[in-house]
């Protein structure tokens, strides 16, 4: 499904996908084994049945492809992998902008979820809302993604807090897919902070999303992958690790809000259990980054839950490259420490805040956030065979899609829909 930037979204068309080549176009691929963003100057791409039939020199297009295609002249615009959200809290309802005045009064992140606010704040509004609401709510933070050239995004539950309303969330999320052109993973979050009818039992509420929630949701089709906060004012890493035991039993991979801010070990545990990513990472230390980067676990960073809680503590950029772990780049699109719907000024503010280079920004919202969901056979990269989800940019160069800020140039936004 092809969509020029400027029209609204559409819900997904159960009609095939008709054939299509652009010529004259710029690809950045991101393909394995090429160097930096696996550009060609003089490239076409061919989409066929929703998946990539061709990607590279024009001059190499084979004849097959163009049979029965619609041919687009792409005016010498860029092509790049549809972009990839790996990591956000994208349903939830009402909002929290007191918690955005109390913290500029100098309250700290911990000060406001002691007082009662932060994430059980959220619960409470998640949870008198129907499902109907929260898609209603939802839509127009995804729109806005979507209108940025992203193609695949991730949603957390963890605003529910009991089966019943993390069931409706992840439906929520479900139905998203349903209602506008894009990939939907969810990921259950039920280990993301104490409800209040816990009564301060942890361990209690642990074994409830471990031996309640989590089986009953998985049977149901809901989750895609497993997360939890490990941080002291969440869950310990023991508790985690008997929520991510209980996944491995279910054959869910898993995923972890780790070392945001402090040092648990939350890297090195993420690793141990051969996580798909352990994001936030502001506080990981050399042996957790060695961890991650010997079981393949994605650093995903989230600068805008940085920017927007005024942290100090930066993660540890260095260490991920001397020790090769992947780094990926998300919103972490929530009500109450990253209200943000743009990937592209995520893009900005991990070049900015994190000395990322253009590369490795744009890596971190194509192929490494495709491999920190473990769909990167799938998509994340422009190579045959691979869903057509693509963005085509009115742009001269890439670096223009981390450098600019509030600009968007997106020209159309292709989904493959198989």
């Amino acid at each position: 499904m092809s969509e020029k930037a400027e029209n609204p979204p559409q819900k997904n068309s159960p009609q095939e996908n008709p054939p299509q080549v652009w010529r004259n176009v710029r690809l950045a691929t991101l393909a394995p084994g090429l160097p930096g963003l696996g550009v060609v100057e003089r490239g076409a791409l061919a989409i066929r049945d929703g998946r990539i039939a061709f990607a590279g020199a024009e001059a190499e297009l084979p004849g097959a492809a163009l049979a029965g295609a619609e041919i687009v002249d792409g005016e010498g615009r860029w092509i790049t992998p549809g972009l990839i959200d790996c990591h956000t809290h994208l349903v939830w309802a009402g909002d929290r902008a007191h918690e955005f005045e109390l913290r500029l009064a100098g309250a700290s992140y911990e000060e406001v979820a002691r007082a009662g606010g932060g994430i059980v704040s959220s619960v409470a509004a998640l949870r008198a809302a129907s499902e109907d609401d929260l898609v209603r709510q939802t839509l127009p933070r995804l729109d806005a993604l979507l209108a940025e050239g992203v193609t695949t995004v991730e949603v957390k539950s963890g605003y529910g807090l009991d089966l019943a309303s993390e069931r409706k969330a992840l439906r929520a999320a479900r139905r998203l897919a349903q209602e506008r052109p894009v990939a939907i993973r969810t990921t259950f979050l039920g280990a993301h902070a104490l409800p209040p009818e816990a009564g301060g039992d942890k361990d209690a509420f642990i074994a409830e999303v471990a031996d309640a929630m989590l089986p009953a949701l998985a049977a149901e089709g809901l989750i895609d992958a497993v997360d939890a906060f490990c941080e002291g004012i969440a869950f310990s890493p023991d508790q985690v690790a008997r929520v991510f035991a209980r996944a491995g039993s279910l054959g869910l991979p898993v995923k972890l809000h780790a070392d945001q801010l402090s040092n648990l070990g939350g890297a090195a545990l993420a690793a141990r259990h051969n996580a798909l990513s352990a994001d936030h990472l502001e506080h990981t230390d050399e042996a957790g980054a060695a961890a991650m980067a010997a079981n393949g676990t994605v650093a995903v960073l989230l600068p805008g839950a940085y920017y927007f809680i005024r942290e100090t503590k930066l993660p540890p950029v260095a260490l991920f490259r001397r020790h090769g772990v992947r780094i990926a780049v998300a919103t972490d699109a929530n009500p109450g420490t990253s209200p943000l719907t743009s990937l592209l000024l995520a893009m900005n503010m991990a070049a900015t805040l994190f000395r990322l280079t253009v590369d490795e920004c744009l890596a971190g919202t194509t192929r490494e956030a495709a491999r920190a969901l473990g769909i990167l056979s799938e998509t994340g990269t422009l190579e045959a065979g691979k869903r057509a989800d693509l963005a085509v940019w009115s742009i001269e160069r890439p670096a223009e899609l981390v450098y600019r800020m509030g600009f968007n140039p997106l020209h159309a936004r292709i989904r493959g829909t198989r």
